[in-house]
């Protein structure tokens, strides 16, 4: 049997009682209809071999078209195409939409890429499998192992290789099935009940990891290999939380941990309200105060997590707050809450005193990232389409060569003056050959134009050339994109309450991590700031600030990250000095 053979058999009854045992065995959390619906009766049922990169059997269960499960060593696995089905079969962790690319390029899921939700992460142990969804849609986009427990996770400030990634929406698993999208599914509410201890874990083979992922079929790949690897490289670029600290509670404090978690969230409930919540800003979504609020006024070295305190939930806890007549919640639309009012005389309130950070906590804080921020090398190139080859062939270049615009002036002049094309009565023009003539003229001046000035001669082959661009990072390898590099957009909106927000886009294009620059201006402007998927743009997020901050980000932008005033559109709109933003 030679790799990447298929053999393909139907199986008979007796083999679908086995399979669907097995099934239940792996996911005792599905129910017996479920298991008949994921493993039918009558549907024909097919069984794939395959060979890995290191040479293991894997065995691939294919129904409806799709592979709907595979096998490993006797250990049993769901693809994305089942989880999509039932996106609550494997414990599953959320990172940011641009993180996906980098998980079909091959990478494992870095601590640094994880959103943690409101009600804390899901708990697991080493070795449990995982599913991998993005921001705003649960359905599962990769199937990984953890690299370490839940406890572990937090205990390293979340930091490191979290989960070694399996297989992912776009391989070549995903690749043999029918190639559909993740259906939109929405997130569970922010305080779902903790079925953690209910749920038997699912382990994972460990020398599968990082080697399934090479999965191919024969002729697919040349020699049979999958280019992509499974990568050691980090998710550096992926977005970290910057309002979610590690899980460490006072080891001085003689109270229990429940008690000191009852304190911090009371703590950062009261210090949001004191701080950053602005009666503009009511009616305010419960979700929206603690995913925005409550979080970022949590203490350096700390993690908020409802579920660890005695309220177990947001919406308990906001009732004894309004019980004590600080706030006043109500139901606005079917089944989301809202705050709508604030007594910030109450005496909680106005007694409350933050606490000034330390300078050892400073020192922390300012030292916490690995490697400031510098700006990449950013190059406008040009691509060679098929309608220019014959002009560039003589040099060597072919169809989609890439060339800086001083190579393309030095091949026309040299072209030019091969082929002896300047004219003799005035060396500012030149003659124009047929292959000139096809390649730089449109149709209507085929036959009447017969000679062009220099300069305008490599305008218009610049002109006719796709635009490329490559962004260089330091310390890494340059990346070279059709196009031209979108500038980071900054515009100002106005919500319905009449106050202007000012909103941030493509900052990713640059390196820049939306979660951390909405963190430093929140810091800055002692605004509200949040980061949402940009709408109309794929895998892509925006931040949004309370407020005309533009001059805090003009600051930002340009004199504290270096980057071109050419790369960013907007600035002028930065409020004149005197008038209220």
């Amino acid at each position: 049997m030679h790799p990447g053979t298929i053999h393909t058999t139907h199986w008979f009854a007796f083999c679908r009682r086995k399979l669907r045992a097995d099934v239940m065995a792996a996911f005792p959390t599905l129910g017996t209809d479920q298991v008949s619906v994921l493993v039918p009766g009558k549907e024909e049922l097919n069984i794939v071999k395959l060979y890995a990169h290191r040479g293991d059997a894997v065995t691939v269960y294919v129904s409806g078209g799709n592979p709907i499960l595979f096998e490993v060593e006797k250990n049993l696995y769901p693809t994305v195409y089942t989880l999509w089905s039932y996106p609550d079969l494997l414990p599953a962790f959320t990172t940011w939409p641009p993180v996906l690319e980098k998980l079909v390029g091959g990478a494992d899921l870095m601590l640094p890429g994880l959103v943690v939700p409101p009600a804390g992460l899901p708990q697991v142990q080493k070795g449990d499998l995982c599913a991998i969804a993005l921001l705003g849609n649960r359905a599962p986009v990769a199937v990984g192992v953890a690299a370490m427990s839940t406890a572990e996770m937090l205990t390293s400030g979340l930091k490191g290789r979290g989960f070694s990634v399996l297989h992912t929406y776009q391989d070549h698993l995903w690749r043999s099935g029918d190639k559909s999208s993740p259906p939109s599914l929405a997130p569970l509410a922010l305080d779902p009940p903790d079925l953690s201890e209910e749920k038997e874990s699912v382990q994972a083979d460990p020398a599968l990891q990082g080697d399934l992922r090479r999965l191919t079929l024969e002729g697919e790949e040349e020699n049979g290999e999958v280019q992509r690897m499974c990568g050691e490289k980090s998710l550096s670029e992926a977005s970290e939380d910057p309002s979610v600290r590690g899980l460490n509670p006072d080891p001085t404090d003689s109270k229990t941990l429940q008690e000191q978690m009852d304190e911090l969230v009371q703590r950062c409930f009261l210090h949001a309200l004191k701080c950053q919540v602005r009666k503009a800003d009511l009616p305010l979504l419960t979700s929206t105060f603690l995913g925005s609020h409550m979080l970022s006024c949590c203490p350096e070295g700390r993690q908020l997590d409802i579920k660890k305190s005695s309220y177990k939930k947001l919406s308990k806890f906001l009732q004894h707050m309004q019980q004590e007549q600080i706030i006043q919640v109500k139901e606005l639309s079917k089944g989301v809450e809202s705050i709508v009012a604030v007594d910030w005389k109450h005496p909680r309130i106005t007694s409350f005193v933050i606490a000034e950070p330390s300078p050892t906590s400073q020192t922390i804080q300012e030292g916490s990232r690995e490697q400031p921020y510098h700006p990449p090398d950013i190059k406008s190139l040009y691509c060679v389409p098929a309608s220019m080859t014959l002009l560039f062939q003589e040099s060597g270049h072919k169809k989609g060569s890439i060339l800086e615009g001083g190579e393309v002036r030095t091949i026309i002049i040299n072209y030019v003056k091969r082929n002896d094309l300047v004219d003799a009565d005035n060396k500012n023009l030149v003659k124009l050959d047929p292959i000139l003539c096809d390649c730089i003229l449109e149709k209507n001046e085929q036959h009447t134009v017969m000679k062009l000035p220099w300069d305008s001669l490599l305008t218009r082959c610049l002109e006719k050339l796709q635009p490329v661009y490559q962004v260089t990072f330091p310390g890494q390898e340059p990346i070279v994109k059709k196009g031209r590099i979108c500038p980071i957009d900054i515009t100002l909106a106005q919500r319905a309450s009449n106050k202007k927000v000012t909103v941030v886009r493509n900052l990713e294009a640059y390196g820049l991590d939306p979660c951390s620059v909405a963190a430093i201006l929140q810091q800055r402007c002692q605004a509200s700031a949040t980061v949402t998927p940009a709408p109309g743009a794929k895998d892509s997020l925006q931040v949004q600030i309370q407020g005309n901050q533009v001059h805090h980000l003009s600051r930002l932008l340009l004199e504290e990250y270096q980057l071109p005033r050419k790369h960013i559109q907007g600035l002028e709109k930065a409020p004149k000095p005197g008038k209220k933003k």
